[in-house]
């Protein structure tokens, strides 16, 4: 039994990877193939490969990847930062106190992370209207930062319990005031936790497909991933292009993962031992 247990498990494992990794082998074989060798071979490799789809989407005459880009980047880091912030003070904020009403907004907001967007996103347009933000980047903006501001809160909340609360009142006794306390002292010890919130939203916010979609419309804006969406023309396509669009597009937030990945498991789990 022993023996088997030692074979089955790495199967498993290598099965599993398998099934991840066949995405984005496809992806990374047909960027490089022409459109008709994609359609007669999709899993073959590219021999000899080929630069002309990369080229192709970098120099349409539209510039559908370039503004799709600028529009991603801008969303991306302003959503991200406003989130940050304001969930980093918050989940400060109803870590340290002990009152009903803090617990009542914890448990409030948490409420708030079971709801799927495409649930609320009528409600969210209805707003956004009235507010003259629809078909506008800053309406864009608002829903994300409404929306995920909960899931901020939750990992900050439980890294402040790892922070000692001497420290804050150290800094208190020497003249500091709650607001720069919270930055000056606090929040550059909750840089794992930032890491960690900022490469969840920086994955959801820009491969986000349905908010941008209808918050932009489709003829006031783009993203990257909206941006392949129009590249797939309602009778044909050029795969070549989708395929180098989708291979672009997840350069970015690649990058992005990796410089900060570092922090990413001790900001999750920094408040997990601690009460």
């Amino acid at each position: 039994m022993t023996g088997l247990r030692a074979w089955l498990r790495p199967l498993v494992a290598l099965l599993v990877s398998s099934l991840f990794f066949l995405p984005v082998y496809l992806v990374l074989v047909n960027v490089f193939k022409h459109g008709s060798a994609i359609v007669s071979n999709p899993v073959g490799l590219p021999i000899p490969p080929t630069w002309d789809n990369i080229h192709s989407v970098l120099s349409r005459p539209d510039h559908l990847f370039w503004y799709g880009l600028i529009n991603s980047a801008e969303v991306t880091a302003i959503s991200m930062m406003l989130v940050t912030a304001v969930s980093a003070m918050l989940g400060h904020y109803l870590a340290r106190s002990a009152g009903v009403a803090a617990k009542v907004t914890m448990v409030t907001l948490l409420c708030g992370l079971m709801v799927p967007p495409a649930v609320i996103l009528t409600p969210i347009t209805e707003v956004l209207r009235a507010l003259g933000l629809m078909s506008t980047v800053p309406g864009l903006i608002v829903a994300y930062v409404g929306y995920y501001v909960p899931f901020g809160v939750l990992v900050f909340a439980g890294f402040v319990k790892t922070i000692p609360r001497e420290l804050e009142e150290a800094a208190e006794l020497d003249g500091a005031g709650p607001f720069r306390v919270f930055w000056q002292v606090v929040f550059p010890l909750m840089r794992p936790a930032s890491a960690s919130v900022l490469i969840f939203l920086g994955v959801w916010i820009w491969n986000d497909f349905l908010n941008p979609l209808i918050i932009l419309g489709p003829a006031t804006g783009t993203t990257v991933t909206v941006g392949i969406y129009r590249a797939i023309g309602e009778h044909q396509a050029d795969f070549g292009t989708v395929f180098a669009l989708m291979f672009l597009a997840t350069l970015p937030i690649l990058v992005f993962y990796l410089a900060f990945q570092k922090h990413f498991v001790k900001g999750l789990t920094g408040g997990a031992t601690k009460g």
